[in-house]
């Protein structure tokens, strides 16, 4: 649904769609901050927002919900993680000299 941005806040608009009911506005702020912080690209804001989402499902019927710095570093640290292997895998494997 886009985003409203009031001075280093950041709130992205969804809408949770359940068949034969009203659509429902969910909310996700998040500090701007955060994404500097953490090395997170802006582009990245929806999908950690959808994640958020899902992961609060439990509470879906809370409609406003905050991207914290816990979710942010969570990210950052796997995709660092992931980077990592990923370079494991390309170093080349040592030659036994003859």
């Amino acid at each position: 649904m886009g985003f409203d941005q009031n001075q280093n806040t950041r709130t992205y608009k969804f809408d949770r769609l359940v068949k034969g009911e009203p659509a429902v506005l969910i909310s996700v702020t998040v500090d701007m901050g955060l994404f500097l912080r953490h090395h997170v690209g802006v582009q990245e804001g929806p999908s950690l927002c959808a994640r958020k989402i899902a992961s609060d499902l439990a509470h879906i019927a809370e409609v406003a919900h905050e991207l914290t710095n816990d979710d942010l570093l969570t990210f950052a640290t796997a995709r660092a993680d992931a980077e990592a292997r990923k370079a494991a895998r390309r170093r080349p494997v040592p030659r036994p000299r003859a």
